[in-house]
């Protein structure tokens, strides 16, 4: 039987032992991260926490749920990198990809897809306010073409027109 942990990332008691860093800025950020796995490692040396195995993660505040085979979490870069079989929800749009990387500040997705597949992404377009038909105004008549007036006389070198040889 697999052993579940869960580490949710604003937790005061592990964020100043092991990630004191991302405690101010998870909590300026609004909300917790929460991370759930069969595994989970948090090394207080790089601030880097390590999920292995079904990890999950919530971001309520962000309306962002995340499944996957492992996740990075980088406290100090504010990332993290989800790989394996990664599936994203966010607002009801869905991303499906081998790696995902999600910048935390920015709130920024960059997914990867694995070798001979692709990034599958569906976003919900918000519907149109105005659903009427748009109809393009006529466009104005073009202006009409300016002809300049010839000289009454033409230069020397020139010769006149009608002249004959």
């Amino acid at each position: 039987m697999a052993w579940s942990w869960a580490i949710a990332l604003s937790l005061p008691l592990l964020t100043q032992s092991v990630l004191p860093y991302s405690l101010a800025r998870a909590q300026s950020n609004g909300g917790a991260i929460q991370i759930k796995a069969s595994r989970v490692e948090a090394n207080s040396n790089t601030g880097v926490v390590t999920a292995t195995g079904n990890v999950r993660i919530d971001y309520p505040n962000r309306q962002i749920y995340s499944t996957s085979a492992q996740a990075l979490y980088y406290s100090r870069e504010q990332r993290i990198v989800l790989s394996g079989n990664v599936d994203v929800v966010q607002e009801g749009n869905t991303l499906q990809a081998e790696t995902v990387t999600y910048l935390i500040e920015e709130g920024r997705f960059v997914a990867t897809s694995a070798p001979n597949q692709q990034v599958e992404a569906v976003y919900i377009l918000p519907a149109d306010p105005d659903p009427a038909p748009r109809v393009d105004p006529q466009p104005a008549a073009p202006a009409p073409l300016s002809i300049p007036t010839p000289p009454a006389e033409l230069p020397d070198q020139l010769g006149s027109i009608n002249r004959q040889n």
